[in-house]
């Protein structure tokens, strides 16, 4: 079998060209990441991948991992203005099977396929064997997934869209950030505050806060880490507002779900901030959870340092037995 594996996100979008008949024994024959605003389309993305992989051979399967709530093999993307099918998308390419599964559910595939080199233990529990495991992250937006052991001890995959759900601020501070994106959004999710999106807007209220002017231009997470670490205040009250909540975020995870087989943290972000995330900020917001505290201690939590973990779990889809 020929299997196109894609991991699509709000910024870039990752796919590989897999050959092999089984989930043990296959090739990668061609890989290529792509910014996904470049394309107006995912067909048109995958019609110039399979034009830059230049293979002899036609692609016998399609699968991509796409953020954003599906409905029967359609998805309207949550960060990228594409509506996609997989019907029409399999008959506009010519490709036999085309199907979608949620970008956060082949995050949780690929962990199986993790090192140890390519985790980072930031709470260090001993993991309970076929307990539930929890993935979340930051990236454009804000993932999240679940893990279930069946009678065998495969993990099952489950996608959720709960970075969606209200957030709520754990102290005065967090609420006028709260009451300052709710003037500008009406709803305001967790991903509003944790996410790549976020970094702008905490850049500016955390300005704000400290009578400060920030830049016409908006200001992303490399452009906030820049300045933080050419000494803007504001800029360092963002980052640690952001491991503020994004420790509260993980910590409700933990609370949500217990998952005692691991609770994972994925996305570029926590690459990138990952000195930031090993802190005992990180920690300290994870556990400020008053007489749940204990739970959120007793969880095994890891952050993922290896960047092909989407599409990993997109080709380990791929070849799964159904």
């Amino acid at each position: 079998m020929e299997w196109i594996a894609g991991d699509i996100g709000g910024t870039t979008s990752r796919l590989a060209w897999v050959t092999g008949e089984s989930e043990d024994v296959r090739q990668r024959r061609f890989e290529r990441e792509y910014p996904s605003a470049a394309f107006a389309t995912a067909d048109d993305l995958v019609r110039q991948f399979i034009a830059d992989a230049h293979l002899p051979v036609s692609p016998d399967g399609l699968l991509l991992a796409l953020p954003g709530p599906m409905q029967a093999q359609h998805v309207a993307l949550t960060n990228l203005d594409w509506v996609l099918d997989a019907a029409d998308m399999g008959a506009s390419l010519g490709i036999p099977k085309v199907r979608f599964i949620n970008d956060f559910q082949a995050a949780a595939a690929g962990v199986a396929t993790l090192g140890a080199a390519d985790v980072v233990a930031l709470n260090p529990q001993p993991s309970e064997p076929g307990g539930v495991r929890a993935i979340t992250g930051a990236g454009t937006g804000l993932g999240l997934a679940f893990m279930l052991a069946d009678d065998g001890g495969r993990y099952r995959h489950y996608p959720s869209e709960g970075g969606h759900a209200d957030f709520a601020p754990a102290d005065d501070r967090q609420a006028r950030l709260l009451e300052q994106l709710r003037a500008a959004h009406g709803h305001v999710s967790w991903e509003r505050v944790v996410s790549g999106l976020a970094m702008d807007a905490l850049y500016r209220f955390c300005s704000a806060e400290q009578n400060a002017t920030p830049p016409d231009a908006p200001v992303d997470g490399a452009g906030l880490v820049t300045r933080a670490e050419a000494g803007d205040p504001a800029a360092l009250a963002a980052l640690d507002l952001f491991i503020d909540l994004y420790g509260a975020w993980v910590g409700n995870v933990a609370l949500m779900l217990q998952p005692r087989g691991g609770l994972y943290v994925a996305g570029g972000i926590a690459i990138h901030l990952q000195a930031r995330m090993q802190s005992p900020r990180f920690m300290a917001a994870a556990t400020d959870k008053g007489r749940m505290r204990s739970v959120v201690e007793r969880t095994p939590i890891f952050l993922i340092t290896h960047s092909r973990l989407g599409v990993l779990g997109a080709i380990a889809t791929a070849f799964a037995p159904p």
